[in-house]
């Protein structure tokens, strides 16, 4: 597939996903683990349909070795979605989750004895700056935004804090398991298809633990009013609709990113990536009308600076318009 036509995926996918995810919660805060499970289904049972090959193919690298990676990716992906439901705003849930690279830093230090130049220290310095000014001007329109209350307004910070304790737990988590990923791609090769097939399976029966959480969102789904799909003509409640739509444009999504890093070199696809996160994050403030305040708008433009700096992205866009030197006469 093109490259163009990846990127395309990967924006169409990722921008809509976000829509959609942002219609769940909105209607229902709570709805995470079955929006979470739905996704982790869809993604397994194609997996297993096309790379598993119905279960007949063995995997590349031994499932213990995925069985630690799950752990941690089902762990990442329950946490995340389910501090939608600790009073995070989405433009904050995004913003966030885009400091993985200082995660990625502080675990490479601690763990790979990794060192970096003085460059990357200070995009991440930006980094960490944009992210704190986002949160904190959060914390402010929690505290002002509740009720009159002012036990209301103190419990409502308080599971304002707890959404970004558990944001901040994830992404040192999501760090952590790039780090084994890592690990595990040097000694057995790279397997992306039958990563994402392992890691979307294997969880599934930890679902069970929330199982009654699912079900009873799920009648909550069912008593939406009716919706009539469009050119099917087929009428549905209308989170289910939302929902099915969040599922097929998470695989997009995920499909899109695995085909750039087969076909583009792992900078072009950080770039890709992080200019999606900013285009979702303007489609989030635009269509629904998110509180934004400058200040905000300041923390999202030194996250993202921070982010193109550290990938070192001018310099090979330099690189890439200077003609290629020529042969001297001799």
């Amino acid at each position: 597939m093109h490259p163009a036509l990846a990127v395309g995926l990967v924006f169409a996918g990722c921008c809509s996903n976000v829509i959609f995810l942002e219609l769940l919660v909105r209607k229902h805060p709570g709805c995470g683990n079955l929006v979470t499970f739905s996704q982790f289904l869809f993604i397994a049972v194609e997996g297993f349909l096309r790379e598993a090959d119905l279960g007949r193919k063995r995997p590349a690298i031994p499932v213990r070795h995925y069985a630690v990676m799950v752990t941690m990716f089902f762990t990442v992906s329950v946490v995340n979605n389910y501090a939608l439901n600790l009073n995070i705003a989405m433009p904050l849930h995004m913003i966030f989750r885009s400091g993985s690279l200082i995660a990625n830093m502080i675990l490479g230090i601690v763990i790979l004895k990794k060192r970096y130049s003085v460059f990357k220290y200070t995009s991440i310095s930006l980094v960490s700056v944009g992210i704190f000014i986002c949160t904190f001007m959060s914390a402010k329109q929690v505290t002002s935004q509740t009720s009159v209350s002012e036990d209301d307004g103190i419990q409502a910070f308080a599971w304002w804090l707890l959404g970004i304790g558990a944001l901040t737990f994830a992404l040192l988590m999501s760090a952590r398991m790039g780090i084994f990923q890592e690990t595990l791609y040097k000694q057995f090769g790279k397997h992306s298809k039958e990563a994402l097939f392992y890691n979307h399976a294997l969880p599934l029966p930890g679902f069970l633990f929330l199982a009654s959480d699912i079900y009873s969102h799920a009648l909550l789904f069912n008593k939406s009013e009716s919706y009539q799909v469009p050119v099917l003509g087929v009428t549905m409640p209308v989170m289910w609709f939302y929902l099915l739509v969040n599922v097929i444009t998470q695989y997009v999504c995920i499909r899109g990113v695995f085909i750039l890093t087969t076909e583009c070199a792992s900078l072009t696809v950080t770039l890709v990536v992080t200019l999606r996160k900013f285009v979702s994050l303007i489609f989030s403030i635009l269509y629904f009308r998110n509180p934004f305040t400058l200040w905000h708008w300041l923390g999202t433009v030194l996250v993202f600076i921070g982010t193109l700096l550290y990938t070192e992205v001018w310099n090979h866009l330099g690189a890439a318009r200077s003609p290629p030197p020529k042969d001297k006469e001799k």
